[in-house]
C-alpha cells in the first residue's frame, strides 16, 4: 500500500488500495497531526466518496477530533474552509485546524484519494510519506463512528464569491461552462445567478462520479470538444477537472494554458510577483520580468502554494490550469474563483487574442511521457544532470536549471526532463523559436536521455 502515499496527496483505487482499514487509519493518524479540535471534511462526486467519508470520519473521531462535514463540495471550497471562521449553532465562531478533501481529482472513476491542509498549509512530501509509514506499521483497530457536525459551507462560499464579484452584475458573458459532471456544478450556477451574470450555458452540470459524458480532465484536448463546438456561437468557454481545482479557458481562437493566463493576470496588476513551474513557457518569465518579477519553481500544487506564501507573491500558476491567487484571495487553487477573475478581464474589455498574439512566437510540445520505474526515475535525473554539466560547452548549453528535474537552455529554446512525483514516468517538454529548432532540440535531448534509460 506504500504507493498510495504520494508527494502531494494520498491516492489509490477504491477497495483495492483504499479499503476500510487503511482509510480509518488515515483518519486516525491525520487526526493526531491536527492540533486543533475541529477538522473539516468534504468530498467530490465519485460514487464511493461518501463511503470513504464515513471511514475517514471514524478514524478522525477515534483521534478525538470534532468533525465538521460539508458534504459534496469542490476542492477549492474545502480549502476555503481553512481561511474563514465557521459559525456553529450553540457554539459560535470556531477556526478549524485543518481540512481533508476526498477526491480522485482527474483520475479514472475507480480512483479516489485525500488532499490535506493542516494549519492553513498543504500537508505533503515528507509529512505524507511519514504518515504512510506510521499507518502501514499500525495494528490499531478502529470502530465505526460516523458522528459529524453538518455545516452548510456551500452557502458561505457562494455568498463570499458572489460578494467579491458583485461589480460584475449584468455582465453579458456569452459564455459556456463545462463542469464535466464533476463538483464545479455544485456551486457554479448559484454564484452566476447571485451575481447576475447574463447569457451563458452550463454543460454536464449534474455531479456524477461515473462521468458519463467525458472524462473530467481539461488538459486533454479530446475532453474539450463539446465547448469547442459551442464556440461557434459563444465567445468564451470554461472547463473544469473533476474536483474543480483546475481550469481551462478558451475563446474562438485559442486555448490559453495556465502560464499564459498568469501573464494576462499579471498585466493587470501593479508590480506583480508571479510564480510558475519548470514546464511553463520561457515567454511568460521573460515578459513578466519586464514589468514585475517571475519566479521558476517546482511543479506541484503543494510546492507552488507553499512558495507563494513564503515569497508573498500575487499569484502562482501551473500549465495544467492550477492557478493560485494570493492577491485578494487565500493563495489556493480554486478554479471557480479563477473563473470570475477571468470574467473581470472580460468586463474590462481585455483583448485576449491581441495580447496573446503580441507575445514572442514560440513552438512547444505537450508533455511527452517516458515509462520507467519508481526506483529508476530519480536516479536517471541525477545521472543526466551530471552528464549535462560535464558536457555543457560541447553541447552548446547556455544554462542548466535544476530546481525540478533538468531544464536545459539552448540558444534557440529549451528542453526539460523531470521525474513525476506521482507515477513511474519521466516527463519531457520542449520549446523553441522555430519548428525546425524545436525538432532539433527535441531530437538532441531525447538522444542524450536514451543513454540513461
Amino acid at each position: 500500500m506504500k504507493h498510495i502515499f504520494r508527494e502531494y496527496d494520498i491516492r489509490g483505487i477504491y477497495k483495492k488500495d483504499l479499503n476500510v482499514d487503511i482509510v480509518k487509519k488515515i483518519g486516525y493518524f491525520l487526526g493526531k497531526e491536527i492540533k486543533e479540535d475541529y477538522v473539516f471534511v468534504s468530498y467530490d462526486a465519485r460514487t464511493h466518496s461518501p463511503i470513504l467519508h464515513n471511514w475517514l470520519v471514524s478514524g478522525l473521531n477515534k483521534a478525538g477530533k470534532k468533525v465538521i462535514s460539508g458534504g459534496m463540495l469542490p476542492t477549492g471550497t474545502n480549502y476555503f474552509a481553512n481561511f474563514r471562521p465557521i459559525c456553529l449553532d450553540g457554539i459560535g465562531k470556531i477556526e478549524i485546524g485543518g481540512s481533508i478533501q476526498i477526491t480522485g481529482s482527474h483520475n479514472p472513476p475507480e480512483y479516489n484519494g485525500f488532499k490535506i491542509t493542516v494549519d492553513k498549509i498543504p500537508f505533503f512530501g515528507k509529512d505524507i510519506y511519514n504518515l504512510g509509514d506510521e499507518i502501514l506499521k499500525s495494528t490499531i483497530e478502529i470502530e465505526d463512528n460516523e458522528k459529524v457536525i453538518e455545516y452548510d459551507l456551500k452557502s458561505d462560499y457562494i455568498d463570499y464569491i458572489a460578494n467579491q464579484f458583485s461589480h460584475l452584475k449584468g455582465l453579458e458573458l456569452n459564455g459556456i461552462f463545462d463542469c464535466g459532471n464533476g463538483v464545479a456544478g455544485v456551486v457554479l450556477r448559484d454564484i452566476l445567478e447571485k451575481i447576475g451574470i447574463k447569457n451563458y450555458e452550463i454543460l454536464f452540470e449534474k455531479p456524477d462520479g461515473t462521468f458519463p459524458n467525458h472524462h473530467p480532465d481539461p488538459t486533454e484536448e479530446e475532453n474539450l470538444k463539446w465547448v469547442k463546438e459551442s464556440l461557434v456561437k459563444r465567445d468564451y468557454a470554461f472547463a473544469y477537472d473533476g474536483d474543480a481545482d483546475r481550469i481551462a479557458f478558451l475563446d474562438k481562437h485559442y486555448n490559453y494554458k495556465g502560464d499564459i493566463l498568469a501573464y494576462f493576470f499579471a498585466k493587470n496588476m501593479k508590480n506583480p510577483c508571479v510564480i510558475s513551474e519548470v514546464k511553463a513557457t520561457q515567454v511568460m518569465y521573460d515578459e513578466i520580468n519586464k514589468f514585475g518579477r517571475a519566479i521558476m519553481y517546482k511543479t506541484g500544487h503543494s510546492n507552488l502554494k507553499t512558495l507563494l506564501k513564503k515569497e508573498n507573491c500575487d499569484l502562482a500558476a501551473e500549465v495544467s490550469g492550477h492557478i493560485f491567487f494570493n492577491d485578494r484571495y487565500f493563495g489556493i487553487d480554486d478554479a471557480v474563483y479563477v473563473t470570475f477573475r477571468i470574467m473581470e478581464l472580460i468586463d474590462r474589455d481585455f483583448d485576449f487574442i491581441k495580447e496573446f498574439e503580441k507575445l514572442p512566437k514560440v513552438y512547444n510540445t505537450d508533455e511527452l511521457k517516458i515509462r520507467t520505474t519508481e526506483n529508476k526515475k530519480f536516479k536517471i535525473i541525477d545521472e543526466l544532470k551530471d552528464y549535462l554539466n560535464e558536457n555543457k560547452n560541447r553541447l552548446n548549453i547556455k544554462k542548466i536549471i535544476d530546481v525540478d528535474g533538468v531544464r536545459v537552455i539552448f540558444e534557440k529554446g529549451w528542453g526539460l526532463v523531470r521525474a513525476s512525483n506521482t507515477t513511474p514516468v519521466l516527463v519531457t517538454r520542449f520549446e523553441a523559436k522555430s519548428k525546425e529548432a524545436l525538432e532539433e532540440i527535441k531530437e538532441k535531448f531525447q538522444n542524450i536521455l536514451k543513454k540513461f534509460l
